[in-house]
């Protein structure tokens, strides 16, 4: 897995150079957590003779460790402090890389592994899941049309497709899922989705009648479509887990905002975009609905606009999908604590992330929240603000970030010892 700057930024991993006269009069910068104390009266812990409840509810480390991995570190460290705590380990992912396993763990579903083809269609196998209602599937596109499945110099997005995340979704509701969630997060396309189509049974031709290459480019010669959904997807509801709102074209679309990570030069950039205006006008003439428009449907190299058109998918909050996916407000009913985290606590952690969610519904239950995180940047106080109590800081003082990432799970561990003696004493 590739590192990420998941747990960099301006403020040190680690850092403890935060003024606390930059905080509200509550909060205190202790060591490498930073509290806010609340009245003993709120919540307190019930640590004599009665049971302690804490639920774990982490994203994953990126490039360090992934959200099931997170959870039980922190387990492990909370246990070496009340060993008698009951403790329900709830990995959590918001669509991206990761997520099959996290719902998967969190429902105590099972995962099952399909034959599909990867961006450049070789045959891979790749990994789904149903979760624990045995009436859900969920599918990851990164797990066949991802970045992460291809060298640097196989990275075009002229001719990547997407058509194994739809054998991926044909395979799920080939499982008679009643509702499958797909996560689209991490794509190495830029195809709106028309190599995902192929798979559902839809043919895409020029003026003369001849199938079109896969890939985004080649849509530019797009004349007319033919073919239908494959029977099979028409009983289960498809959710997408997409939380950014891009349109499909212009400044703003698919092309411009994520071609170049996927290797798009300015000038196919423009060519993309360009192919992808061509196969709007097309597939919105042959499904009589406007889906250029539609916030999303610029997601992953447009199959927000594909999975719109061919499977009237419902886009959704990664955050809210994921919440009700896990049941989460039942999962923390009754809970003394919850506590999540992320590689990186910063301001977007507090304004519409899964972290976000996940305090806001903890709260809302009447449940004490903390947070065990790789780093923190500007912005992150507003999580003790919307009532996170705690926040603690994995990386050591002064420790290089590729050592933190590489050690992540040991550090992941003390720290959420060093936050249970913490808490334990306030």
């Amino acid at each position: 897995m590739a590192a990420s700057a998941d747990q960099a930024g301006p403020r040190a991993a680690g850092s403890r150079s935060v003024q606390a006269a930059s905080l509200s009069r509550d909060v205190r910068v202790t060591g490498s957590v930073y509290f806010r104390w609340r009245p003993p009266s709120v919540n307190a812990f019930t640590l004599r003779g009665i049971p302690y409840r804490v639920v774990i509810a982490p994203q994953s480390f990126k490039g360090s460790a992934d959200a099931v991995a997170v959870a039980a570190a922190i387990a492990r460290g909370f246990r070496r402090v009340l060993p008698d705590a009951q403790l329900d380990e709830l990995p959590l992912a918001d669509g991206g890389e990761g997520t099959v396993h996290a719902l998967v763990r969190a429902t105590k579903g099972t995962i099952r592994t399909s034959r599909v083809h990867d961006p450049l269609l070789r045959e891979i196998d790749a990994e789904w899941g149903i979760l624990g209602d045995g009436k859900t599937a969920v599918v990851e596109m990164a797990a066949a049309s991802g970045l992460p499945l291809l060298a640097e110099s196989e990275r075009d997005p002229r001719i990547t497709s997407t058509r194994g995340t739809g054998e991926l979704i044909l395979a799920a509701a080939a499982s008679g899922a009643h509702r499958i969630i797909i996560g689209i997060g991490g794509s190495a396309t830029n195809d709106g989705g028309a190599g995902m189509a192929r798979a559902l049974g839809y043919r895409f031709l020029d003026r003369d009648g001849r199938d079109l290459p896969e890939g985004g480019l080649a849509l530019a010669q797009l004349h007319h479509l033919e073919g239908q959904t494959d029977p099979r997807l028409i009983r289960p509801a498809i959710e997408v887990a997409c939380d950014v709102r891009n349109p499909l074209l212009g400044p703003e679309g698919a092309s411009a905002i994520y071609g170049p990570q996927k290797g798009a030069t300015p000038a196919m950039v423009a060519e993309l975009d360009a192919a992808l205006a061509r196969y709007a006008d097309v597939i919105e003439g042959f499904v009589g609905r406007n889906v250029r428009d539609v916030p999303g449907a610029g997601a992953a190299g447009g199959l927000g606009a594909g999975l719109l058109a061919f499977l009237d998918a419902r886009l959704r909050s990664g955050a809210e999908l994921v919440l009700d996916a896990t049941k989460f407000a039942s999962r923390i009913q009754g809970a003394d604590l919850v506590i999540t985290g992320e590689g990186r606590a910063d301001a977007q952690s507090a304004y519409g992330k899964l972290t976000q969610a996940v305090t806001q519904a903890a709260r809302s239950a009447g449940v004490r929240a903390a947070m065990v995180v790789g780093g923190t940047a500007p912005g992150y106080e507003a999580l003790l603000q919307q009532g996170v109590e705690a926040i603690e800081v994995s990386t050591p003082k002064g420790m290089a970030l590729a050592d933190a990432m590489r050690n992540a799970e040991p550090l992941i561990e003390d720290a959420a010892a060093r936050l249970a003696e913490r808490l334990k004493s306030h």
